[in-house]
């Protein structure tokens, strides 16, 4: 979906408006959360946010899970699939299951550790445990209470913080920001350092809880990246960050194209995208996460930019997740 602009503050009168709407909505995300969650044997790490929309969770659900993985554990990932048709739980394999399937994120994560779609996030995470998990990394689920979670980190992205500060439709959030940071564990903000602290400074609900910061940046790859014409194209949460990305690298961006997230291509805005790289002279560009999405036979003429997240300080994180198996198991 593209997210309203009315939604980043200062609070004007549509959002003033909607703002009773959005307090209903609160309130029964409050009234689902009441309910009790199955206990794994297993820790359950859940990568979530309180705004809609991204924020950096796949990124940061991949490096902890490479982290985890590192450290001698077997950590599985999942995740209710948005947009794939499969409900699950099935463990999802990147060269047999497509977009449409199972959903963009679990496939981008598939090729970093093992993944579960289902709907059902309990059943999902019974059968990772029965795979041999040692470990959950549950993908978006912080309002979901299906599982007892035993580490609670919420993503935001620092620019952007917590919006106008209402609750969805009137606002980006999904729940109040004081009530979702009251469960969270540790809340990672991604973006420059200056950004993180305007982030502290603007929201006082933020203090008491641990904080981390990191910053997405691209994958090394090889590809001279300096002065290379694009075209480039993303359909994510903020298409912005990616063309921000692009620029950072020292492309000459001809053309940028945003399409809502999660959206499939259809062949006519493939191949009108495609025609204009080709007369511009050049390359054409998109996220990794795009990419998958991509028909098989368009995946060869857009050169996909994967990107990673890094922590500033990754012995914050460490401890965190350490703390979570207290014998080194």
């Amino acid at each position: 979906m593209r997210t309203p602009g009315f939604w980043s503050g200062p609070r004007g009168l549509l959002a003033t408006l909607l703002a009773p709407l959005g307090a209903l909505y609160a309130a029964a995300t409050a009234r689902r959360l009441r309910r009790p969650g199955l206990r794994l044997p297993v820790p359950v790490i859940c990568v979530g946010n309180i705004n809609a929309g991204g924020t950096g969770k796949t990124p940061t659900v991949i490096a902890l899970a490479e982290r985890l993985t590192a450290a001698g554990h077997r950590p599985h990932v999942v995740s209710r699939g948005h947009g794939g048709r499969l409900t699950g739980p099935v463990q999802v394999e990147f060269t047999l299951h497509s977009a449409a399937e199972v959903g963009d994120e679990p496939l981008l994560i598939a090729a970093f550790a093992p993944t579960w779609v289902a709907r059902d996030r309990a059943a999902g995470a019974r059968a990772a445990v029965s795979a041999g998990a040692d470990v959950i990394l549950l993908d978006d689920g912080f309002q979901n209470p299906a599982l007892e979670k035993d580490l609670s980190i919420v993503v935001v992205d620092a620019v952007a913080g917590f919006g106008n500060g209402l609750c969805i439709p009137a606002g980006p959030l999904r729940e109040p920001v004081a009530t979702g940071l009251a469960r969270a564990d540790l809340v990672l903000a991604i973006g420059g350092a200056r950004a993180c602290d305007t982030l502290v400074s603007a929201w006082p609900e933020l203090d008491g809880t641990p904080m981390v910061t990191g910053r997405i940046q691209p994958r090394p790859t090889g590809m001279p990246w300096q002065g290379q014409r694009v075209v480039a194209f993303a359909g994510i949460g903020h298409p912005e960050k990616f063309f921000a990305t692009l620029r950072g690298l020292g492309v000459e961006l001809v053309a940028t194209h945003g399409f809502p997230d999660h959206a499939p291509y259809t062949a006519a805005a493939l191949t009108r995208l495609e025609r204009e790289a080709r007369e511009a002279g050049a390359m054409l560009v998109t996220t990794d996460k795009d990419a998958v999405r991509l028909p098989e036979s368009f995946r060869g003429k857009a050169m996909p930019l994967p990107v990673m997240l890094v922590f500033r300080s990754p012995e914050q994180i460490d401890d965190a997740l350490n703390n979570l198996f207290p014998n080194g198991q």
